[in-house]
């Protein structure tokens, strides 16, 4: 199943995979080597501890690789969707009741992060604005109850 992400995503896993395994791999494979030279593996925490390593590494570069596989670049520059907001958009939003504003990106699954302000196209906030326009209002069912938003801006960035 191919799954949507940017090219910017696209070039963050990138280059978190080449960091694992142009940095990182070597790091652990060396600290492997040092705690096997201390003796006995039975009872080697510093051994344990790099395998253990060893092992989220291998596994996030497999993972990685697997979704960069599947992935479907979309180039958001290159879409012309005007004010409609599609996969890709960055959206200005102005809360209704306490007029904060925040701004989000839509993006896939592989690269979503709240922290930055991207989030899936799964997410119900983003299948909430999918289809609206700048200028509309939407209501978006949070955590803490229904939450109205006006959609002030929609670009799309590459």
């Amino acid at each position: 199943m191919r799954v949507p992400i940017t090219t910017r995503g696209a070039q963050r896993l990138r280059e978190e995979l080449e960091n694992l395994k142009t940095v990182k791999r070597p790091e652990v494979i060396a600290a492997i080597a040092e705690a096997r030279a201390h003796g006995d593996l039975k009872e080697n925490a510093e051994y344990h501890a790099a395998r253990e390593q060893q092992g989220f590494i291998e596994g996030r570069i497999n993972e990685l690789e697997a979704s960069l596989s599947n992935a479907e670049l979309i180039d958001v520059g290159a879409l012309k969707a005007g004010s409609r907001i599609v996969f890709g958009a960055t959206v200005e939003l102005v809360d209704e009741d306490d007029g904060g504003e925040v701004t989000y990106q839509i993006v896939g699954e592989l690269e979503a992060d709240i922290k930055q302000g991207l989030i899936s196209v799964t997410a119900p906030i983003a299948r909430a604005l999918i289809g609206r326009h700048e200028g509309d209002v939407v209501e978006i069912q949070a955590p803490a109850g229904k939450r109205s938003y006006e959609i002030v801006a929609v670009r799309y960035e590459a």
